[in-house]
């Protein structure tokens, strides 16, 4: 009964608008810039100016009008600079830097925060601004901070450093009221004096110490393994402009629902003006949503789509609708391709995404596994246009139980990017072929329909 329970639920997020909708006729785009809503003659000047820098307008203008269409509760952001980030390396460094950089204030959000060098780097880091004066914030994770001593935190604690712990697995430090032992904050956020905000799926975690080395040598790794010494393979964002007051807003939200209590005063929203020409949408969704804003915008997009679906992701797990929408744009001419692990840390979900392969791949759906990494990325690109970056993997965990942050980017310079970086991956990635999965071993099967059983509770 709770399987069918959570099915149902999930179902009754997952109803989206009409696909006949026609974009051009009766459909007004809203956008926001640093100084709020812009008029509609503004907002259709702007439309006209984006689309003529992009090489595919007409698309960039169906799919601005499919996200103005869902109703999420977060507007669609002009000015924004948006700074691709690639593996651990590099996306810390940018992270230490910006906290560096700091003069008012640091909010971070992870859901790991562990205690190996790289956490002791950012611990001190951390430590040092806030003697300075900067205030810092950390929400992290109880569930995923279990391997992190408790000692680590209080030694922030100690420090001066705002440190809360989400959701506590311990039932005694939560009221009971409101205590859910299954909602997890998955998000990966970080926000940097209210005017940078980083948004991915990089934890701060010793296993992001190196970057992928490539493709291993023949038989090196069994598929489901995943070994200690290989670079993890994930993808952040760094960004800068109006909609960085959006992702504010998300993890003051959060941490005043969990510490039932703002954070100590200050500037939080400062005055942003324009720092790019990227639009922009922060999404953030929370377990108790009855929609699942995240999991809505990437069915609708996929739904939409017309050319190409580009999906890398960690956890794959789709649910009915989600497994309708990609055979469905295959079946109907588009090209989709997944990259999904060829090895995980989750060896039971990894088992549950393979037990769909041969359902997309009958209908068209192209399907490629990481080779040489564990694959940790969320990403996807639609038609040239439309991505998104995030923490959100496709799988019912994180359509249900966990807090998840995106961001959704609309515009062809950087879906351009996106789509190169899906390139490189693909170059790292081997082809699953229908006639050759179709003769998998029993053992393998067994392990496939296992984890259909148990797939509500990964």
């Amino acid at each position: 009964m709770q399987i069918a329970a959570g099915l149902l639920s999930l179902a009754g997020c997952a109803v989206l608008p009409s696909t006949e909708l026609d974009p051009t006729s009766s459909t007004e785009v809203l956008f926001q810039g640093g100084s709020g809503v812009l008029s509609e003659v503004r907002g259709e000047q702007l439309l006209q100016q984006l689309e003529d820098e992009n090489a595919a307008p007409d698309m960039l203008r169906k799919h601005l009008a499919y996200e103005q269409e869902i109703s999420i509760g977060s507007p669609l952001v002009l000015g924004n600079k948006v700074t691709l980030l690639q593996n651990g390396p590099d996306t810390h460094e940018a992270m230490l830097d910006a906290i560096r950089a700091a003069v008012d204030h640091v909010n971070l959000e992870t859901y790991i925060f562990d205690d190996g060098k790289l956490g002791q780097e950012f611990a001190h880091l951390l430590l040092e601004k806030q003697a300075s004066g900067v205030q810092v914030n950390i929400l992290y994770d109880s569930v995923g901070g279990l391997l992190t001593p408790e000692s680590f935190f209080e030694d922030l604690r100690e420090g001066g450093i705002a440190v809360l712990e989400f959701n506590p697995v311990n039932p005694l430090a939560k009221n009971p009221k409101t205590w859910q032992m299954n909602n997890r904050d998955h998000r990966k956020q970080l926000v940097v004096d209210g005017r940078t905000a980083f948004i991915g799926g990089v934890n701060i975690s010793q296993s992001y110490s190196s970057s992928p080395a490539g493709k291993p040598a023949p038989g090196k790794i069994q598929p489901g393994a995943a070994e200690n010494d290989e670079g993890w393979r994930d993808t952040h964002i760094m960004v800068e402009g109006p909609v960085v007051a959006e992702f504010q807003r998300l993890f003051l939200d959060t941490w005043t629902r969990q510490a039932e209590a703002p954070p100590k005063p200050r500037h939080y929203y400062p005055e942003l003006s324009a720092q790019g020409d990227e639009i922009v949408r922060a999404i953030g969704s929370r377990a108790e949503d009855e929609a699942s804003p995240i999991y809505l915008t990437l069915v609708s997009a996929i739904m939409r789509a017309e050319a190409e679906v580009h999906v890398t992701v960690a956890y794959f797990g789709p649910d009915p609708v989600l497994l309708k929408a990609l055979t469905g744009a295959a079946q109907r001419g588009v090209e989709v391709k997944l990259v999904l692990p060829s090895h995980t840390d989750s060896a039971a979900i990894f088992h549950l995404g393979r037990s769909y392969y041969t359902k997309l791949l009958k209908a068209g759906v192209r399907i490629y596994e990481r080779q040489g990494a564990v694959m940790h990325a969320k990403t996807a690109v639609v038609d040239g246009v439309w991505s998104t970056i995030g923490s959100s993997n496709l799988d019912l965990r994180s359509f249900l139980h966990n807090d998840e942050i995106n961001a959704v980017v609309l515009g062809g310079e950087f879906a351009g990017q996106m789509d190169a970086m899906f390139a490189a991956d693909l170059a790292e990635s081997e082809e699953i072929l229908l006639a050759e999965w179709r003769r998998r071993s029993v053992w393998l099967r067994i392990k496939e329909r296992f984890a259909r059983v148990v797939a509500y509770w990964l």
